[in-house]
């Protein structure tokens, strides 16, 4: 348990398993470049296989932005190739963070445009800063979201509204966020972590195995029909019964104690 801290990115795990992993480019805004997408597909590859983390908990540093977006400055040094290939690095490491298997709540603590809004779309529940602005930006540079953003937009806030956002390129409130559904809250910026704290709290106390499973029943089964979806949930439901932890969580009940869950 303790402090990672690298150049672009660090990790903090607490002893309860919250682990907060911080955009660390202040100085840009926490834009994505090379680096910092490279650190954080190695850092949710690690956090896949590592039990001792229950919940992740992302954000920026600073107080401006949560993440900007692409790296602008990088990005005009680059030929089309590589462009190519990045916005390919961008979508493997948004699929890394959307597919673990652990909670992910994205403390939107600033401006949150392009790729950073994507990144937050790949997580299970968004907090944002009431009063800062967010948005899928990308059609005022002449290109349309790459990594996700058409696909995830359009799941959390629907057809009509995506389209919306997207064509006209729109710098949205934290609090106008909340209304349409972009984001599970939006707080002032005081107590973003704090919310985000809650949360993670509350889903600690909830089995892992089961967390997971209900996880992966919700995800995929938003992409399939409704009887599909419903053998994917007892299929997901049947991985639980065979494990310690359902047993632990009657013993408990009977017992009108509070349950401890290990994740087996």
């Amino acid at each position: 348990m303790g402090k990672e801290d690298t150049t672009v990115l660090q990790r903090e795990v607490d002893e309860a398993g919250i682990c907060t992993v911080t955009l660390n480019r202040e100085g840009s805004l926490n834009a994505l470049n090379g680096a910092l997408v490279e650190a954080l597909g190695e850092a949710f590859y690690e956090m896949r296989y590592d039990d001792g983390i229950r919940v992740v908990i992302v954000t920026g540093a600073g107080e401006r932005a949560f993440c900007a977006g692409a790296d602008l400055v990088e990005r005009r040094e680059m030929e089309e190739v590589e462009v190519r290939r990045r916005i390919d690095d961008y979508r493997e490491v948004f699929r890394r963070i959307a597919t673990i298997s652990k909670p992910t709540i994205c403390a939107i603590n600033g401006y949150a445009f392009g790729g950073g809004l994507e990144l937050a779309l790949a997580c299970d529940l968004r907090v944002v800063d009431e009063d800062t602005q967010i948005g899928l930006t990308e059609v005022k540079l002449g290109i349309i979201p790459g990594a996700g953003g058409t696909q995830r937009l359009t799941r959390a806030v629907g057809v009509a509204r995506a389209k919306e956002l997207i064509f006209t390129g729109a710098r949205i409130s934290g609090s106008r966020a909340a209304e349409i559904g972009l984001v599970n809250y939006a707080v002032a910026s005081r107590d973003l972590m704090n919310k985000a704290r809650e949360l993670a709290e509350k889903m600690i106390t909830s089995a892992p195995i089961a967390v997971a499973q209900a996880k992966r029943a919700i995800d995929k089964g938003s992409e399939i029909d409704l009887e599909s979806g419903l053998e994917l949930e007892s299929a997901a439901y049947a991985v639980t019964l065979p494990t310690q932890d359902r047993q632990e969580g009657l013993a408990a009940f009977k017992e009108k104690r509070t349950p401890e869950f290990k994740g087996k």
